[in-house]
């Protein structure tokens, strides 16, 4: 760990300590994001921007949060005070409503391998169930928050489509992140990839959906994705990640500071994906989706009303879509959601679209 970034971690906990946790999630953003750490607490909204303001609102509420993706930084030496301080993606709130299910389909909560799952069936229809998308959220969210910031729904009734949200609570990480750097949970035959290939498993059993079993995520849930992708390669055709890291980026606290600010790269995604990321997300660096889907392919460029982005297929039919200006959020969601953007593309069509095309070459 270098100077600057230990610097930054003990002013973090020492404004922790003294009650303002805006300016701790601003030294640690100003920290991710390479700057050095200032001499004194700085203003949050000049520091990091919609970060800090989201911090601000929260101490205003009476919330503490911050970066997410880390775990809690217990791990850290004298850095316990840090433990509100873990995750991947800032700070989030819940859904404020929730996600419009469409006529005929069904919502249901589900417990499966000792973990409550939100279940989206769609409206019937001839063919039964197209596949199933187990849905990972991320830091801070809840899976009914996921559903409606992705929109995920409203895609999959479109496609017909299942969609399992497993939900990540503060039991198992403090700011309900997916334990994407922790060695224990990035294995087949425990942690976090066991029990959730055992709730698809399940599932796709019960719906008959055969291979067609996929996975998606945002943030740290994407950076789970990628690792699913690598510990379950005969249960998951394919997978989505969003705004994610690759599997094998990080064992630790320090690589996984590291591995967000794209200093350090993991492994390419080991079964057919998507990927997409936006140019400007200063969370998660954009080096992480080109580490996810390295070297040529065919290259197009897109635009939507301001919006622009590129989408890059490889030799192999995987996509990496890089949405410029775009920061860290869902592309294409609905804002009522925690980060999400309503400006395109559509990353929840576009991801059904990419695992029918999966399953179809078979």
């Amino acid at each position: 760990m270098s100077d600057d970034f230990a610097t930054a971690l003990r002013r973090a906990l020492a404004s922790t300590r003294a009650g303002d946790p805006a300016a701790a999630t601003a030294l640690i953003q100003s920290a991710l994001s390479g700057r050095s750490a200032p001499g004194s607490a700085p203003d949050p909204e000049a520091e990091c921007g919609p970060c800090a303001k989201a911090a601000s609102a929260a101490k205003a509420g009476g919330r503490t949060g911050g970066i997410s993706g880390m775990g809690d930084f217990s791990g850290l030496p004298g850095m316990d005070g840090l433990k509100g301080f873990s995750g991947l993606s800032g700070l989030g709130g819940k859904a404020a409503r929730s996600a419009p299910v469409p006529d005929g389909a069904r919502v249901e909560t589900r417990t499966i391998a000792g973990r409550e799952v939100r279940l989206f069936t769609p409206s019937p229809r001839a063919g039964g169930v197209a596949g199933l998308v187990l849905m990972l959220h991320g830091c801070t969210q809840s899976p009914e928050d996921f559903a409606l910031g992705t929109t995920m729904d409203l895609a999959a009734e479109a496609a017909g489509y299942a969609v399992a949200y497993p939900a990540q609570t503060g039991t198992h990480n403090m700011q309900s992140c997916w334990n994407w750097f922790r060695p224990q949970d990035q294995e087949a035959g425990g942690g976090e990839p066991a029990s959730l290939a055992a709730i698809a498993r399940e599932i796709a059993g019960e719906l008959d959906v055969g291979a067609r079993v996929f996975a998606a995520g945002l943030s740290a849930g994407g950076a789970m994705a990628a690792i699913l992708a690598e510990t379950h390669p005969d249960l998951f055709a394919a997978v989505g990640v969003h705004s994610g890291l690759p599997a094998g980026a990080a064992g630790d606290m320090g690589s996984a500071f590291a591995a967000m600010r794209g200093e350090r790269t993991g492994r390419p995604l080991a079964r057919p994906g998507i990927v997409f990321h936006g140019t400007a997300d200063t969370t998660v660096s954009p080096r992480n989706a080109h580490a996810l889907l390295p070297g040529d392919g065919v290259e197009t460029r897109h635009g939507e009303g301001t919006r622009t982005w590129t989408r890059l297929t490889t030799p192999g039919g995987s996509e990496l879509w890089m949405i410029e200006g775009a920061g860290h959020a869902w592309s294409g969601g609905d804002a009522a959601g925690s980060y999400a953007d309503a400006a395109g593309p559509d990353a929840s069509a576009e991801m059904l679209r990419f695992f029918g095309e999966v399953a179809a070459r078979g």
